[in-house]
């Protein structure tokens, strides 16, 4: 198994493959997202 196999929910909550960005660099943040008390993160 590799990251690749792994799906993410997007923001939106749609499901994203990581499978689409094999071969490009990832930076993978873990965030409360949407919890209001984040806005360092606006940015990213």
């Amino acid at each position: 198994m590799s990251i690749y196999d792994f799906m993410v929910k997007a923001q939106d909550g749609s499901e994203v493959s990581l499978k689409d960005y094999q071969g490009k660099v990832l930076l993978i943040v873990n965030t409360a997202t949407g919890c209001g008390f984040t806005p360092q993160y606006d940015e990213l």
